[in-house]
Parts: C-alpha cells; structure tokens; sequence
C-alpha cells in the first residue's frame, strides 16, 4: 500500500464523516445558542428580582431578654444565629420574632425561666456564622439554634464552602456544650419575585444546599429541621398572608409555622419530656444519612438526628439517622408572648 493509498480516504464512507461533523456542528452551535440565551434570561430575571425585592430598610425587633421570668429553677440560655429569617426581619414587635416564639414555647414547655440572646444579621451568609458564634459562646449557651442559608443561594455561595462554615459553627458549639438545632435552607422557589426558569433552578439550589446541610450538621453532632417544602406550598397559596410587605421575608405568620416546625427538635435536642424517644429500627425512620438528607429535603418538617442501630452508629452506607415527620402544628402551636408573666424582661434597653 502507498502513501497516497493511505491517506486518502474512501468516498462514501467520507461524506458519510463530513455529514456527522456538519450535523455534530450545527447542534453543539445550537446548543451553545441555547445556553447563552438561557444564561442571559437567568441574568435578566436575577437583575428583576434583586429590582423588586427592596432593600433592608431597618433592623428587626431586638428580642433578647428572659422569657417566662417568673418561672422557678435557673434559666436556660438560647441563642439564635443566622441570617435576616433569624433575626426575624419582616416583622415590628419583639414577639412575632423566631426568637421570641421559640423562647415562648420552650419556657412554657420546661417551666423554666429562658434567657435569649439573638445574634442573627439581615444579609449574613454561612461564612459570617463565625463572628455569630464568637459572641455567642460567651453566652455558654444551652441551646443554639441556626437559620441559614437563603443568602448563599442568592449569592451562588458555593456549597461545599457554605456547609464547610456552618460545620464550624455547629462543631464550635457542641465542644462548648451546647445543643444544636439548624433550620435548613429554605425553598426560594417559593418567592413570587422570582420567574420561572430562574425559580426552578433556586428551588434545586435550595435543595441541594438543604440536603447537604443535613449531613454535615448531623455528623458534627447536631439536629436539623428541613423548612423549604414545608413553607413552599403554603407560601406559595396564600403569598399575601404569609409573606411581608416585601414579598421575600416571612410575615409574622409566616414565622409562626416556621417555629412552630422547630419547636418540637429544640425540646428534643434537649431532652424535654418524652421528646426524646427511643430510636425504632431500621426501615421504621432510620435510613443512611444520606438518605435521610435527600428525604427530608424534600418533605419539610422533617427532623433529622443522628441514629444507632445494633448499637453502631454507622452502616454500609455511612452514618444512620433517624427521620421524624411532625405532625403539622399549624400557627397556634408556639405560645404567642402577652402582656403577662410571659412577656420577656429585655436586657440592656432603656
């Protein structure tokens, strides 16, 4: 065979190439077309949103102070950290606050005096829980309770990188004693400023950064409490009543079902009544973490706690954990602070 025979190439079987590259061509052209337009809607309706969905124009209630102070026995101390859903942005009286309804309900629950300490900043991401827990330790909390997230999903924070901060808060307050109880990222999808298709890929971000945050909390010794699907629909179907007047923030019913959801892990992780119950068995709420993560994603309300089986915390598939879906509260559920004995004595305010 010569040289010329083989390079050149045979008739048919060449167009039959020219013809797969053109139509190969024609379609990764096509495709990039279509990811270029699809980026620039995404950009376009993230510019809308940020348009419409108006700045913080003034902090929220301070709700620090001791709640149910004339119950007997030593106060237990709380701490809440996080972003503006923590801090209870949205709302105007101290007692609308997440705070101020988890201290309520925990007070009422123990009866025992609880002494709050909020630390929670509008904006924050899971990058600033560092300085939160810094201040907060000083506090040598008891129970500490985190909402964070819906920052770094409209900031595109990474996630390894936003898990990776929220692991060091968890595991700064469990060496320091303190139980720990994380909110999961909420479902953005839920937010009407936000359109489809730039809604559908929040509410994937959401899910995704919630399903992580489950795992890393759970193995650094916390609980957590998925909040997305559980506040998505009904966000969704009644905006005007569970939304503030900005449209992004919880109204105060909206973070009534929110600590309504939470109340029941707080009394868990700290061992109040029968709140603590024996683990079942396997295939009876107990599933790999992982697992478990990906499931309570999905379905909010759902507690997720580490979980032994056989007495070994870990199986095939890593760690276990225990799922546990609450029945739904409904806003009633955490005692709302009056006038009265429960009302908190606020520290430190003129």
């Amino acid at each position: 065979m010569g040289v010329a025979d083989s390079v050149a190439p045979v008739g048919p079987r060449w167009q039959r190439a020219r013809q797969i590259a053109r139509l190969t061509a024609i379609g990764t052209g096509a495709t990039a077309a279509a990811v270029v337009a699809t980026a620039g809607v995404l950009i376009g309706q993230a510019r809308q949103a940020r348009r419409t969905i108006p700045l913080a124009e003034a902090p929220p209630p301070r709700c620090d102070g001791v709640y149910g102070a004339k119950s007997p026995g030593q106060p237990l101390t709380m701490v809440v950290l996080g972003d503006s859903s923590a801090a209870g942005y949205g709302v105007h009286r101290r007692r609308e606050t997440p705070g101020a309804l988890l201290a309520t309900g925990l007070s009422r629950r123990t009866h025992r005096p609880v002494r709050l300490h909020c630390f929670a900043v509008v904006g924050a991401i899971s990058a600033g829980l560092r300085h939160q827990v810094e201040a907060a330790l000083e506090h040598q909390p008891d129970i500490a309770v985190i909402l964070i997230g819906g920052n770094d999903v409209t900031n595109r924070t990474p996630p390894t990188m936003a898990v990776r901060y929220l692991v060091e808060a968890v595991r700064a307050l469990r060496a320091a004693g303190s139980e720990v109880v994380v909110g999961t990222c909420p479902d953005l999808g839920a937010i009407q400023p936000i359109q489809p298709p730039l809604r559908w890929l929040a509410r994937r971000w959401s899910r995704q950064l919630a399903a992580a945050q489950t795992v890393a909390v759970v193995e650094a010794g916390g609980w957590t409490v998925s909040l997305g699907d559980l506040l998505g629909p009904r966000f969704a179907a009644e905006p005007a009543r569970m939304f503030a007047w900005d449209r992004f923030h919880p109204s105060a019913e909206g973070y009534a079902v929110a600590a309504a959801a939470m109340l029941p892990t707080v009394l868990s992780a700290l061992g109040v009544g029968q709140e603590r119950r024996p683990v079942p068995a396997l295939g009876r709420g107990v599933r790999s973490l992982p697992e478990a993560a990906q499931e309570a994603a999905r379905h909010g309300g759902t507690e997720v706690s580490g979980a032994q089986v056989r007495g070994r915390d870990r199986g095939p598939a890593g760690r276990w954990a225990q799922l546990r879906r609450r029945a739904f509260f409904g806003v009633g559920a955490v005692p709302q602070p009056g006038p009265t004995s429960d009302s908190p004595t606020v520290e430190g305010l003129a």
